[in-house]
């Protein structure tokens, strides 16, 4: 009877679970059986999932303290826009789970959900895919909860959530606009009224309306429950309120941040301390209170990872207060804690290179930019900006190096005789210092390395093998080996034979073949020498006379010898050191706006009596230099250009005597289009009677540059490829720092060589012309050939030939027949146009050449050539 009992129960209760597993029921067993199941099974796997990819957020992400903080710690990959393809597995096994409640535990019954856990399955559902940056399908599942699910106590959460996609979709009107309507209609909890009100600040931000992000982040601040968001939403009220100039409220509240001590993350407090150091008031600020807080920061052994940002803000300190040294100590000190913050290590390069351009130490600025471009993101402003400063300072340090190089020959040369011996042998003395102090330097790094190899290689109390010896095969070199085997080598030097092997090669390397003998230094001469000179310098023996061998550079006359003589060097160096002098005054005004700088090289100028050329453009840019840092001296410059050089374009500038600034600076551009013009018609003889003229009349200005290159192009229109080279090479030289004197530059290395290698060829050519040279004033034989062309091109212009008139120089050009095919046919027409009575060209020679031919004479003028009979 018991058995049919218990039968009967086993049945009940699968019936039972089965009624439980069904969710097509609406039973209590059905409803909480689901729902536990959902909760603690597949829900439970889900946030494992979902917290481990949190914390791989948390890990991978980092915090830009040189920029505003987003409110949320989110990194958004712009690089991946695909919505529909996952990217975090942890996020991915989230979603599965969160997917697989909702496909076998929903109780869609009558219109409505009864198992109270799927609403939770589509909130986890909906932030595995935000955090996965899937945006779209996230919005999908928030949508849902609030439109299924409108009694869920997770239905503001969904809200929020819901208006965080859509900011990340960039619909920051709708987000205000929505979170405004859940504030104001229902009454939230206090953390989920932060997180709106953190919600509506970000949106604000995005929108560039700082003073509403302010308000609702101080909301934010004041309900949220969580230390690190309390702290976060501090330290961004403090970036706020900086950038809106807000100074006493910015400290404010990176103070607070500080004073939360552990109760906020680290790096909050200490770049609280680095965003108050960068609001320092260099003026009026306590600066021994400032580096006692900042010496306890260093000495706070919890501060060790922050060291780096902590050793910058110091040396920025001690930068502005004008401590040169300190400040490179500091930053030194930062740049090796080998930070992790790329824009930091690129501003201490930056700094650093800022001080050595201010203490004109042009190359090492140039380095460390150089280092700064390496760590600068190459699409932001300041990349551009320090890039063209670094390109600059080619300049510079190629027209310093000139003017330190010249001003020390003309120096020398200035002084007496006695005077220049004195000054080299000064210099020499120096040299045999330096000289000395290296020949030590290296003969101690020399000694380090081989008692570093000798204790390597068998000082010590180890085994030795041949494969540890030295470099090289020791069987070909004749270098001996170590020994092999086992045996153990002795301590002391001399008793173990491969450290004296190798000390034997070494003295050998050093010293070469020596005899035993008291002057062992000396080289070995089959002639004994009994002199007692045991000088460290090299000698040379000869007949037993010990003649110390003089070293050429610690000579007065190695020197002496390279200084210039006649006057015209003398006068060319001269000229190179003022031309540098006068583009080191421009650069220094015009791409750096140094303006102490750039006075000092044009004030030094003209103490140096320049050539009358540069010193009218250089008073007039002192005069604009005076204006910003010295009124009283640029009135009394003014004076001196009105008073000196009333009648020119500068004078007429400064007076405004009916000519503007404004129009000054278009006139010049304007002249020069009316030139250019005239060369594209050909009027090259027109255009070079005046081009000096005009560059003479605009010195100094930044178009003579132009006007100098379209001189150029003149010249090789009308003289040949001798003469263009000649002027591409001075517009190179004299205005590097123009585009037109990179233009020429390039030109220079690109295309003069190509034209020079052009030579005549004979190769068969299918394009040949008729040429007949005239004078380019001889309009009558002009027309006349032409009008005989015509008229053989209408009866027998079978080819369909044309014709030209090609300038050739200044003198004389072309009539030029084109479109012929063949030499041969080429040879019948010019001897129809000079034997038939027809036409009649008998007294007009004609040349035959080849396309090609005709480029190269052309290019460098040298018809004569072509013309000329060809050696066999």
């Amino acid at each position: 009877m018991k058995n049919n009992r218990f039968k009967y129960i086993f049945l009940f209760l699968f019936i039972s679970f089965l009624i439980a597993c069904s969710t097509k029921r609406d039973t209590f067993l059905a409803r909480n059986s689901h729902a536990l199941s959902t909760k603690y099974n597949i829900l439970y796997n889900g946030q494992v999932g979902f917290d481990k990819g949190m914390k791989a957020i948390e890990a991978n992400y980092t915090d830009n303290f040189w920029k505003l903080l987003p409110v949320e710690r989110m990194q958004i990959d712009e690089g991946n826009s695909d919505e529909a393809k996952t990217k975090n597995p942890d996020f991915q096994l989230a979603e599965t789970k969160a997917t697989k409640a909702i496909q076998k535990h929903s109780m869609n019954i009558g219109g409505r959900e009864k198992n109270s856990q799927i609403d939770e399955a589509y909130l986890m559902l909906g932030q595995a895919r935000y955090y996965d940056q899937r945006f779209l399908p996230a919005l999908e599942a928030f949508n849902y909860i609030l439109y299924k699910y409108p009694t869920s106590s997770n239905i503001n959460t969904a809200r929020i959530w819901r208006e965080k996609t859509n900011m990340r979709l960039g619909n920051d009107e709708l987000v205000i606009k929505n979170i405004y309507k859940l504030i104001k209609g229902v009454a939230l909890k206090k953390q989920v009224y932060a997180d709106a009100n953190a919600l509506l600040a970000e949106a604000f931000i995005n929108l560039e309306e700082k003073d509403s992000a302010i308000t609702k982040l101080k909301i934010a601040e004041e309900f949220t429950k969580r230390n690190p968001e309390r702290s976060r939403y501090r330290f961004i009220l403090g970036q706020l309120y900086q950038e809106t100039n807000k100074r006493d409220s910015a400290l404010y509240f990176y103070q607070s941040v500080i004073d939360m001590n552990r109760r906020a993350e680290r790096k909050y407090v200490i770049n609280a301390y680095a965003k108050k150091a960068q609001l320092f008031d260099y003026q009026n600020g306590d600066s021994e209170l400032f580096i006692k807080t900042y010496n306890k920061l260093v000495d706070d052994r919890e501060n060790r990872p922050f060291l780096d940002v902590i050793f910058y803000e110091m040396g920025v300190f001690f930068d502005k207060k004008k401590d040169e040294k300190s400040a490179l100590e500091f930053y030194n000190s930062s740049l090796k804690r080998k930070s992790k913050d790329p824009y930091l290590v690129a501003s201490t390069y930056r700094n650093i290179g800022n001080m050595y351009f201010k203490k004109a130490s042009y190359t090492l600025a140039a380095k460390y930019y150089d280092s700064t471009l390496v760590k600068l993101d190459s699409k932001t402003r300041e990349y551009v900006y320090i890039q063209k400063t670094r390109k600059n300072l080619d300049d510079v340090i190629k027209y310093e190096g000139i003017a330190k190089r010249n001003d020390s020959i003309i120096n020398v040369v200035g002084l007496s005789d006695s005077a220049r011996v004195k000054y080299f042998g000064d210099y020499i003395a120096k040299l045999k210092t330096a000289d000395e102090a290296k020949r030590i330097l290296e003969e101690k790094q020399k000694e380090k390395i081989a008692n570093i190899e000798r204790n390597t290689n068998g000082g010590g109390l180890e085994t030795i093998t041949a494969k540890g010896a030295l470099p090289g095969n020791p069987e070909k070199s004749g270098v001996p080996s170590p020994p092999t085997g086992n045996e153990v080598a002795s301590v002391f030097y001399f008793y173990n034979p491969s450290t004296v092997a190798y000390g034997k090669l070494q003295f050998k390397k050093l010293w070469g073949n020596r005899e035993i003998n008291s002057n062992w230094r000396l080289p070995s001469n089959k002639s004994n020498s009994n002199s007692d000179d045991d000088k460290s310098t090299a000698v040379a023996v000869n007949d037993s006379i010990i003649e110390e061998v003089i070293v050429e550079k610690y000579t007065t006359d190695f020197y002496l010898k390279q200084l210039p003589k006649d006057k015209q060097a003398i006068d060319s160096i001269v000229q190179e050191r003022n031309f540098s002098y006068y583009q080191l005054g421009l650069i220094y005004k015009e791409k750096f706006k140094e303006y102490e700088l750039a006075s000092n090289k044009l004030e030094q100028l003209l103490k140096n009596n320049p050539e009358e050329k540069l010193i009218l453009p250089s008073m007039y840019n002192l005069y604009k230099i005076y204006e910003i840092t010295n009124p009283a001296k640029a009135v009394a410059m003014k004076l001196d250009i009105t008073t000196r050089y009333p009648n020119s374009r500068y004078a007429q500038i400064i007076n405004n005597n009916g000519l503007d600034e404004g129009a000054g600076i278009k006139a010049p551009e304007k002249e020069y289009q009316k030139w250019y013009k005239l060369f594209q018609e050909e009027k090259y003889a027109e255009v070079l009677n005046n081009i000096d003229d005009l560059i003479n009349q605009y010195s100094g200005d930044e178009i003579v540059s132009k006007f100098e290159l379209l001189k150029a192009n003149t010249l090789g229109k009308a003289k040949g490829l001798v003469a263009y080279k000649k002027a591409i090479e001075n517009v190179a030289e004299n205005y590097p720092n123009s585009e037109e004197g990179k233009k020429a530059q390039d030109v220079l290395t690109n295309q003069i060589p190509f034209l020079e290698k052009r030579v005549f060829t004979t190769v068969d050519n299918k394009n040949w012309k008729i040429l007949y040279k005239i004078d380019i004033q001889d309009e009558k034989a002009r027309k006349t050939i032409e009008d005989i062309i015509k008229k053989f091109l209408v009866d027998e212009n079978f080819q369909k030939l044309t014709y030209s008139f090609d300038k050739y120089d200044l003198d004389s050009g072309f009539v030029t027949i084109h479109g012929i095919k063949s030499e041969s046919y080429a040879n019948d027409v010019a001897k129809v146009l000079k034997e038939n009575k027809k036409y009649n060209l008998v007294a007009y020679p004609a040349v035959i050449i080849s396309s090609d031919n005709y480029s190269i004479v052309q290019i460098n003028k040298n018809l004569e050539a072509y013309l000329a009979p060809k050696t066999p």
